[in-house]
């Protein structure tokens, strides 16, 4: 699991060794085929006999992967690959070597800039611009270990969070994308860390769906902290304080977009929990713990939630199980009601994405180095796995574009 932070060779922290193993091939620099020129005089005959225009396959879209540089069968940078939005299926077309350790990526609202941290001791956070896939630079985050990233919705703002140190920060974002000096860096000081923790552990930290608060999830402490971010200056005020039980460990929040509700995973207990959302104050309420759906005698750490577009199902990712369970979101948001659980088809699913249209989930898989698509049914919100899953070393994060 992700909790503690005993410190090994090179001052990594604990999290950065678990569920590391050797990772698959790196990523091949092989360009995305064409389509044989058969295909295309088979679909301009079809046209002449209907009549009607053949439809055009859909063009492949850009997929970014995360991965550990600095672990046996790591990868050696951000890998490049593309996606076909109907099947699913990925092609790798490289690596964007230079930025070191980046375990968790976001992009720019605008889609022009891509952001990674860089999981140090001395943590950092990179910009890539990628248009050309030039780095922008790097900022440091203050802190150790930093874990997660996100955009503000106005696209001014980075927010990450030091898992090792147990800090958040905020850093500007200018018009190129770049990233200026840090203006904002919080170290979660209370409460005091939960049963086996020995310090704060910053694992998330998120922009609520009004926009005028910003959340940060905090294993360590057993708790999910409320700021407002002040949009001119960057500045952190803290608002409120959610607890949950002593001992849970909560990891990753999603909120349901009717902006009233959200999801928690808690890493530790193996549980989920609804919490309702009150956008004025900022003030979130954890609700009592469900379950993730793992096997009865099965050690799992759920890891990510995320939610529909239309608010219809949840979906969590289960390591240790190695699964995805589904749940139906009912009571406008209120209710989380598990349906089923899916295998994974890879081992230890760190991190879950949709694609933007949402007709697709990935599942980044740490352990066996694969990343794993799923056609999402719009109706029952079913998963069905798209093909073997595509290896890729360390698989830690994917980001469908």
């Amino acid at each position: 699991m992700d909790s503690g932070t005993e410190v090994t060779g090179g001052g990594w922290s604990r999290r950065r060794f678990v569920g590391v193993m050797a990772g698959a091939a790196a990523v091949a620099a092989v360009p995305a085929p064409a389509a044989p020129p058969e295909e295309a005089r088979a679909r301009a005959a079809s046209s002449a006999v209907t009549g009607t225009p053949a439809k055009s396959p859909a063009r492949p879209r850009p997929l970014h992967l995360g991965t550990y540089t600095s672990v046996d069968g790591g990868g050696t940078g951000i890998g490049l690959a593309t996606y076909d939005p109907e099947t699913g299926a990925i092609t790798g077309t490289g690596t964007l070597t230079g930025v070191s350790d980046p375990s968790y990526l976001a992009v720019h609202p605008d889609g022009r800039t891509l952001y990674a941290v860089n999981e140090h001791t001395a943590g950092s956070v990179t910009a890539v611009r990628l248009a050309d896939r030039r780095i922008l630079g790097s900022r440091s985050t203050g802190g150790a270990g930093p874990c997660h990233l996100s955009v503000h919705p106005t696209g001014r703002w980075l927010l990450s969070a030091n898992y090792t140190s147990g800090s958040v920060a905020v850093h500007p974002i200018d018009a190129t994308g770049a990233l200026g000096e840090r203006t904002a860096l919080v170290t979660h000081s209370s409460p005091a860390p939960g049963p086996g923790q020995q310090g704060p552990h910053a694992h998330q930290f998120v922009t609520s769906p009004d926009g005028g608060h910003v959340l940060a999830v905090d294993l360590g402490t057993d708790t999910v902290y409320s700021y407002r971010l002040d949009l001119t200056k960057g500045t952190l005020t803290e608002v409120s304080q959610a607890h949950t039980k002593p001992g849970a460990g909560p990891r990753h929040l999603t909120f349901h977009p009717g902006g009233r509700y959200a999801y928690l995973a808690d890493e530790v207990d193996d549980t989920v929990a609804v919490c309702a959302y009150d956008p004025a104050s900022g003030r979130l309420t954890i609700g009592a713990p469900q379950s993730t759906g793992s096997a009865p005698g099965t050690t799992n750490y759920p890891a990510q939630i995320l939610v529909t577009a239309n608010g219809a199902y949840a979906y969590l990712a289960n390591r240790g199980d190695n699964t995805l369970a589904r749940y139906a979101v009912e009571a406008d948001g209120a209710r989380l009601r598990l349906l089923d659980t899916v295998p994974v088809h890879g081992d230890f699913p760190r991190q879950i994405a949709f694609s933007p249209d949402g007709g697709l989930l990935f599942a980044a898989n740490q352990r066996s180095g694969t990343v794993s698509v799923f056609t999402v049914d719009a109706r029952s919100g079913e998963l069905r796995l798209a093909g073997e899953p595509f290896a890729s070393p360390v698989a830690v994060c994917a980001l469908p574009l």
